[in-house]
């Protein structure tokens, strides 16, 4: 698989991760173009990816030799353009090229795990009462605030009754900017705020079970995942068994429950 114009739209870097590509292509403005803070945020966080998965740098645009020297420092391995050759007909008895693009192995098949589980097989969780654990999750979310390089932010409320008109609110000015934001829970709508995709739960999901909000930009990850210990009373005293963790890799294997009851497959 490969990733095409990447650069030419801030939310195609933080969908990367989760494309798994085998080769991440760069927007031809960024061979052809100056060198900015822009530029070097989306090289920095196309290098990433491809310093964790092994992804080929492609970049297209390669008009020049400055052009072919501005790709090799921006990452690239890979080029095409009119340096090497103008768009035509191959001539006959063309023969294959030597050197082939070697694909990534398949990503391991996610288990049947929610959030929680996932995290927490590798991290020793914590307990406290939800209302201290509010102010955590917060944090977590204003991340998507960045509109320099929006992100995935994706949340599981356990019911939708835990959705409150504040909530909508700050998501929905969150979804403005973020590449995808998604918002899960037992009777959740569609559209639970404007530009916020909604999954109704099953009331038997594990996830029911689970007050979980995980952001993932290009250079930034988090994930406060949270089980529900059952206590009754207030809702702001009801304790919680909770992990926060940075780790990238872990983070991303925490979303894929969630995307994966988000995004309905075929």
């Amino acid at each position: 698989m490969a990733l095409d114009d990447v650069g030419a739209e801030p939310g195609s870097l933080a969908v990367m991760p989760f494309v798994h590509p085998d080769v991440v292509k760069l927007d031809l403005r960024l061979v052809q173009g100056r060198t900015t803070a822009e530029v070097a945020r989306i090289v920095n966080a196309v290098r990433a990816q491809a310093e964790r998965t092994g992804a080929r740098i492609l970049a297209e645009g390669i008009e020049t030799r400055r052009h072919a020297e501005i790709a090799r420092t921006l990452g690239a391995t890979v080029g095409q353009g009119w340096l090497y050759g103008r768009p035509g007909s191959l001539p006959s008895g063309t023969r294959p090229p030597r050197a082939t693009l070697d694909l990534l192995p398949e990503p391991a098949a996610a288990e049947d795990q929610t959030p929680f589980e996932v995290v927490s097989a590798e991290r020793v969780p914590e307990r406290t009462p939800k209302d201290l654990l509010l102010p955590m999750t917060l944090h977590i979310e204003h991340k998507g605030l960045d509109a320099a390089e929006p992100g995935v932010l994706l949340a599981c409320f356990q019911e939708a009754r835990h959705v409150t008109p504040g909530t909508r609110t700050r998501f929905g000015r969150l979804a403005a900017r973020a590449a995808l934001t998604g918002a899960l829970g037992a009777g959740m709508p569609v559209t639970p705020a404007p530009g916020v995709r909604g999954a109704s739960l099953r009331p038997d999901d594990p996830l029911c079970g689970e007050w979980d909000v995980i952001m993932i930009g290009p250079h930034f990850a988090a994930a406060l995942v949270a089980r529900d210990c059952g206590d009754d009373g207030p809702d702001a005293d009801r304790r919680f068994d909770f992990v926060i963790t940075h780790d990238r890799d872990l983070v991303l294997r925490a979303a894929q429950p969630l995307l994966d009851r988000l995004v309905p497959a075929g």
